[in-house]
C-alpha cells in the first residue's frame, strides 16, 4: 500500500488499535474519521509521534450521507477504503426493541454503504480500488438472541460481494472478513478474559485485512474470509 491513499474507518476502535499500525507500516497515507477526541487520545498512545502525524484525522458522523460525501470527496481519490466500524448487540428477538434494531443496522451496515458507495466512485474513476469490510462469524452462523447483529453483518456480507460481482473486468476487488470473537478491550470487559487466548488478535485479523487491501490481493474478489481463531 505504499503510497496509497487509505480511508480507514474504526482505525480508533479496538480493532484498530490492531489494523491501523500495520496498515502505517505498509507506507500508506492514511485518513481515519473519528467521533470524538477520546478515541484519537488513545491511538496516539500506541503510535510513534512520527506514525500519529502520518494520519489525517476528520471528524465525521459516517451514518450522515453528506458527511460521508465530504469526507470522501476531499481527499481527492481513495485507493483503499477499509471499513472497520460497527459494533455488536444482543437480545431475544420477541424482547428487542425497533429503534435499536435500526440502530445496529445504521451502524454496521448503513456505514459501510455509505462507506463503499462514495469510496467505489472514486475508485472507478481512476481504475483502481481495494475495498475490505467487516462481517462476522453470526453473519453466515447466526446464533440466539443475535438477530440484529447478524442480520446486519450478513447485509455486510452481501452488500461486499454485489460490489466484487459489479466491479468484474476493472481493477477494483471487494473483499470481507469474518472474525468470531476478537480480541479488545471492550469484549473483555463484557466476556471476561478466560478464553480470551482463544479469540482472534486484532493484529492477526489485520494481517489479513492488509493482505485484502493489497496489490498483491488484485486476484481476490468477493471472498468472504473466515478468521476465527481457536472457538
Amino acid at each position: 500500500m505504499n503510497g496509497k491513499q487509505v480511508l480507514l474507518t474504526g482505525g480508533t476502535g479496538g480493532l484498530g488499535m490492531g489494523v491501523t499500525p500495520l496498515v502505517l507500516t505498509r507506507g500508506a497515507k492514511v485518513t481515519i474519521p473519528y467521533r470524538n477526541s477520546a478515541e484519537v487520545d488513545r491511538l496516539k498512545g500506541i503510535l510513534s509521534p512520527s506514525d500519529f502525524e502520518k494520519i489525517r484525522f476528520v471528524a465525521v458522523d459516517l451514518t450522515d450521507e453528506t458527511a460521508v460525501k465530504n469526507l470522501v470527496n476531499d481527499m481527492g481519490r481513495v485507493d483503499v477504503l477499509i471499513h472497520l466500524v460497527g459494533g455488536f448487540s444482543m437480545g431475544k428477538t420477541h424482547e428487542y426493541a425497533f429503534e435499536d434494531w435500526k440502530k445496529d443496522f445504521d451502524l454496521n451496515l448503513h456505514s459501510t454503504f455509505l462507506a463503499c458507495k462514495y469510496s467505489l466512485a472514486k475508485m472507478l474513476e481512476r481504475d483502481y480500488g481495494r475495498i475490505v469490510t467487516v462481517g462476522s462469524r453470526g453473519a453466515v452462523q447466526p446464533g440466539g438472541q443475535m438477530a440484529a447483529y447478524s442480520a446486519s453483518k450478513a447485509g455486510v456480507v452481501a452488500l461486499t460481494l454485489a460490489i466484487a460481482e459489479e466491479t468484474k473486468d476493472t481493477n477494483i476487488t471487494a473483499n470481507c472478513v469474518l472474525p468470531s470473537v476478537i480480541d479488545t478491550p471492550t469484549n473483555r470487559d463484557a466476556m471476561g478474559a478466560e478464553n480470551a487466548d482463544r479469540w482472534v488478535k486484532p493484529e492477526s485479523l489485520g494481517q489479513v485485512i492488509c493482505f485484502l487491501a493489497s496489490e498483491a490481493a488484485g486476484d481476490v474478489r468477493g471472498a468472504a474470509v473466515p478468521v476465527y481463531g481457536n472457538i
